[in-house]
């Protein structure tokens, strides 16, 4: 069969202006597919180290909490404290994301500047709830 010529072509993302709405889209998939992965190994890791024994626990606990309650928190393991607050931050902005996207549902936002405010609006509160839970873990002493 011969190719037709005349047929439209689809548009591709050099059509498309980088926005914040893509953005938003991106994070939201990168946030839901970053729980999904890291928690899941996360969670087995915890369960299979709960499950082998005291030491084994012991060594997950040392590993992504910190040494011990005694030591302060001078003594955290910086790689486990990154993943923590990485995992804080893909769940508030996958939930953020959500939210938005349920508000569209229902036909709301899809003015032009009404859907860059939120996807800005979005983009922003993920990094202040995850710094406020933070400050607030670290301050209570957890």
């Amino acid at each position: 069969m011969a190719a037709d010529n005349n047929r439209p072509l689809s548009p591709h993302l050099q059509v498309y202006r980088w926005g914040p709405h893509m953005m938003v889209s991106i994070m939201h998939r990168a946030a839901g597919d970053g729980m999904a992965i890291v928690g899941t190994l996360m969670l087995l890791w915890w369960l299979g180290s709960a499950a082998t024994g005291a030491e084994a626990y012991a060594t997950f606990v040392n590993l992504v909490w910190q040494q011990s309650a005694a030591e302060g928190l001078s003594n955290w393991n910086w790689l486990g404290r990154m993943v923590l607050v990485g995992l804080t931050w893909a769940f508030f902005q996958h939930s953020s994301s959500g939210l938005r996207h349920l508000l569209l549902d229902t036909g709301a936002g899809y003015e032009l500047n009404t859907n860059r405010t939120w996807s800005l609006v979005v983009a922003i509160i993920p990094a202040v709830l995850t710094a406020a839970l933070w400050i607030y873990i670290l301050y209570r002493g957890l």
